[in-house]
């Protein structure tokens, strides 16, 4: 009877012995596997997105220059006509994460900043110059630098800068989706992500 007890509770060892080594070794296969579909989706979501705008303005330029002990001026004016394309784009190809398989946490550690470009086509009209204060590299420069301030000031008015940002967060839902279904958690630096809401509201750098 002792020997048939001691048989039983040895076969019993040996059998949660193997048990705890089997599904040691399921759970870390599973934890390999889902890290594995995480970065894979990380790597997908790892593009340049970019969203266009397209703006007009219409501005006038002026100089005048004083001459001999200003008794006399100069005048030259022209009519800007301004088209500009604008970009806003996100190189998701940046961001950076730190795969935590033991917390089962995602965390994004960084992500890029918005690159801001601005095409301006610039059409003149009316020009009209006198002969001592004629249109010169000088004046082409001023109006591109005025150009440039005007788009950029057009920009910030515009939902320009919400609509990429609107696309980055829509990338970043890729990430969130795929975690949650898999019961990890997805943080931004020190910001855990709860749900879609908590996401919206991420401050972005």
């Amino acid at each position: 009877m002792v020997r048939f007890l001691a048989g039983v509770i040895v076969t019993l060892m040996l059998v949660l012995t193997t048990w705890f080594f089997v599904s040691k070794k399921e759970e870390k296969q599973e934890l390999q596997y889902h890290s594995a579909l995480i970065q894979q989706q990380i790597s997908q979501v790892g593009k340049l997105i970019v969203t266009e705008g397209q703006f007009s303005q219409v501005m006038s330029y002026r100089n005048t220059r004083k001459n001999y002990f200003d008794i006399f001026s100069a005048n030259k004016k022209a009519l800007v006509i301004v088209n500009a394309k604008v970009t806003i784009g996100y190189d998701l190809r940046k961001i950076q994460t730190d795969i935590d398989e033991a917390n089962k946490t995602v965390r994004i550690t960084n992500i890029p900043a918005p690159e801001i470009n601005i095409y301006p086509d610039l059409s003149y009209y009316d020009v009209t110059q006198d002969y001592f204060n004629k249109f010169g590299a000088e004046d082409y420069n001023k109006i591109k630098n005025t150009v440039h301030k005007m788009m950029e000031d057009k920009v910030s008015q515009s939902n320009l800068k919400a609509d990429a940002r609107a696309r980055l967060l829509s990338e970043l839902s890729k990430i969130y989706i795929l975690t949650n279904s898999m019961g990890w958690t997805l943080a931004y630096e020190e910001t855990e992500i709860t749900n879609m809401e908590t996401l919206q509201q991420l401050e972005l750098k």
